[in-house]
C-alpha cells in the first residue's frame, strides 16, 4: 500500500500448549490496549495494522497461487510444494508446503493473515469509537474500512475453507482464541452486515480517493460477489447495479491492456476499484507473483529485472481465446530479449516445447524483483460478469443479462454474445468470459469450486508437464490447516479431510 502501511502493531496472540488449561491469562496483545487508541494517530496506526495483513497475504501472495495453480489456466514449474495444488497432492498438515518453506503461498497463509487482519480489524470497531477525533468524517471512515476489511478476510476465508469460525470480538483472555466453527451461510450473513456498515460510512469513488483504500463502490463490488457466490442473485443484482450506476467516475477502461499498465495505474483505478498496491521503492510492499512469471533469468526485459520462469499458461487455455480477443495480447508465445532477439516459444522453458508466458503483472521498470504492478482485487469488469450470471440465474437470459456481458466483450473486441442462448447455455458463456476477463487474478478456481464443476473442467488442463490431474470431492474446499485443529479443541477439521 502506498501511504497507509506507516506502523506496525502486535499481531494476533499465539496458541500455545496451555490450552486445556482453565487458567484466564491476559494475553500480550490485550495490554497495550489499554493504553492505546486515544488519539487520532492512534486510530490511523491500528488501521494500518490491518492493512499490513493485507499486504502480507499478496506479498506472498497466497491468495492467487493457491487459487490459479488449482484451476485450468496457469500451473507452476513442478517443483515440491507449489505443485501440490495443480496435482491436488496437499494433505491437512500442508507438508511439503511447511517442509519447503512454501507457506507464504499455501492456505496455511490465507488462514494465518487473514485471521491476523479480523483480529486487529476487531480492536479499531471496539476501541475507536470511543476514541477523541477532531475529524469525524475520518473517524468513520476508519471504522468503514475495519468493516470492509473484516468482511473481506471472512469471505477469503469461507470461499478457501468452507465452514469457519466468525470473530468479531477481540482476544482478551485465551479463552476467547478458542471457538467453534459457523456454517458458511452464517458466515455470509456476518459479511453482509459488516459490508452494509462499510457502505454507510465510506465515501464515493474519486480520482483523490488514498491508495489502497476501498471506497463505496468497493463495498458494492464485495457485497455482489459475496452474494453471487452465496447464491442470493437478487442481492448479487441490487449490488451490482449500485457499481454499474454509480456515476461517481466508475467504469471500463477503454482498453483491456491499459487496466495492467503500470505507467498507467492512476487512470485504471476507475476500473481497479481496490488492489493491492504494490511499490518497488525503499520500505514499500510488493509481492513475489510479478517475478514468477517471465522467463528464467530475468531475460526478458519486458517483464521486468527479476522473472524466475516460475509460472506458465497452459497452451489449451491460450488456444481457447478467439485471435481477434484483445485480451490474448497479455499472453505470450514468444518473447523478446535483452539482446533484442526474438525467442521462440520452443526455448521459453526448457520444461516444455509449448510454453505460454503471461504478461498482466510485468513491470519493465521493476527494481530488481521489486515490482510496482498492482494486483487487481476488485474490477469494474467483475461487476458487469457477477450481474450478467446473477441476472440468468434469476430471470434467464433477459436483454439486460446480455449488456451486462457485452459490455466486457465488446470492450476486448469481440462480438456480442449470440443471442437466443438458453439459460445454461448463457451461463456457460458468463463463466468462460470470467476466466478470459480474469485470468491469473486469483478468481477462477472459486468459480470451478462454487459451481461444483472443478471435477469436470481441471481434468482435462493437462499438457506435457501435468499430463494427469484429477481433483477429488473433498478438493471443493481446502483442509483447515491441521495445526490449527491441534492448537483449538473446540474447531473441527473439514469431514471431507478427517
Amino acid at each position: 500500500m502506498k501511504s497507509i502501511l506507516k506502523y506496525s502493531v502486535i499481531g494476533l496472540l499465539a496458541m500455545s500448549c496451555y490450552a486445556c488449561s482453565k487458567l484466564e491469562e491476559t494475553p500480550y496483545s490485550s495490554i497495550y490496549t489499554e493504553s492505546f487508541y486515544k488519539t487520532a494517530e492512534d486510530a490511523e496506526a491500528a488501521l494500518a495494522a490491518v492493512y499490513s495483513k493485507l499486504a502480507d497475504l499478496y506479498a506472498g501472495p497466497s491468495p492467487l497461487l493457491v487459487a490459479d495453480l488449482s484451476a485450468d489456466q496457469i500451473y507452476p514449474r513442478p517443483v515440491v510444494g507449489r505443485d501440490t495444488y495443480t496435482l491436488f497432492s496437499f494433505d491437512p498438515q500442508y507438508s511439503a508446503v511447511v517442509s519447503f518453506s512454501r507457506t507464504n503461498e499455501s492456505p496455511i497463509d490465507i488462514w494465518n493473515n487473514s485471521y491476523g487482519g479480523i483480529e486487529n480489524a476487531n480492536w479499531i470497531l471496539q476501541k475507536v469509537p470511543n476514541t477523541v477525533m477532531s475529524n469525524n468524517t475520518r473517524k468513520n471512515q476508519i471504522l468503514g474500512e475495519a468493516y470492509f476489511l473484516r468482511a473481506f478476510f471472512h469471505w477469503m476465508l469461507t470461499k478457501t475453507f468452507g465452514d469457519v469460525v466468525i470473530r468479531i470480538k477481540p482476544s482478551q483472555t485465551l479463552t476467547d482464541a478458542y471457538v467453534p466453527k459457523s456454517p458458511k451461510a452464517d458466515v455470509y450473513k456476518q459479511i453482509f452486515q459488516d459490508l452494509d456498515s462499510a457502505e454507510a460510512l465510506l465515501p464515493d469513488y474519486s480520482a483523490g480517493l488514498v491508495k489502497g483504500r476501498p471506497c463505496k463502490q468497493a463495498v458494492q463490488a464485495l457485497h455482489a460477489k459475496a452474494a453471487l457466490y452465496m447464491e442470493n442473485y437478487a442481492l448479487a443484482i441490487q449490488e451490482a447495479e449500485k457499481v454499474i450506476n454509480a456515476g461517481s467516475g466508475t467504469g471500463l477502461m477503454d482498453e483491456f491492456q491499459d487496466v495492467f499498465d503500470v505507467t498507467k495505474e492512476d487512470a485504471a483505478r476507475k476500473e481497479n476499484l481496490w488492489a493491492f498496491e504494490a511499490e518497488s521503492v525503499a520500505n514499500g510492499r510488493t509481492s513475489q507473483i510479478m517475478s514468477l512469471y517471465g522467463p528464467t533469468g530475468a531475460a526478458a526485459p519486458a517483464y521486468g529485472k527479476g522473472s524466475f520462469g516460475s509460472a506458465f499458461v497452459y497452451p489449451s487455455f491460450f488456444k481457447s481465446f478467439d485471435p481477434k480477443d484483445k485480451r490474448r495480447a497479455l499472453l505470450d508465445t514468444n518473447y523478446v530479449n535483452k539482446q533484442g532477439v526474438i525467442v521462440p516459444q520452443s526455448a521459453i522453458t526448457p520444461i516444455t516445447k509449448e510454453g505460454v508466458l503471461m504478461r498482466k503483472y510485468a513491470d519493465p521498470n521493476s527494481i530488481g524483483n521489486a515490482h510496482a504492478s498492482n494486483i487487481p482485487i476488485l474490477r469494474v469488469a467483475d461487476v458487469y460478469l457477477i450481474a450478467a450470471e446473477a441476472e440468468a440465474r434469476l430471470n434467464g437470459p433477459t436483454n439486460k443479462a446480455y449488456t451486462y456481458i457485452d459490455k466486457v466483450r465488446l470492450r476486448a473486441g469481440l462480438n456480442g454474445l449470440p443471442t437466443g442462448l438458453g439459460a445454461a447455455e448463457f451461463i456457460a458463456a458468463v463463466l468462460q468470459e470470467r476466466s478470459w476477463e480474469l485470468f491469473g487474478e486469483g478468481d477462477r478456481w472459486y468459480d470451478l469450486s462454487r459451481t461444483d464443476t472443478y471435477q469436470q473442467v481441471v481434468p482435462k488442463a493437462v499438457n506435457d508437464v501435468f499430463p494427469t490431474r484429477a481433483p477429488q470431492k473433498r478438493n471443493k474446499y481446502f483442509p483447515i490447516p491441521q495445526s490449527e485443529v491441534n492448537a483449538n479443541d473446540k474447531l473441527d477439521q473439514n469431514p471431507d479431510w478427517k
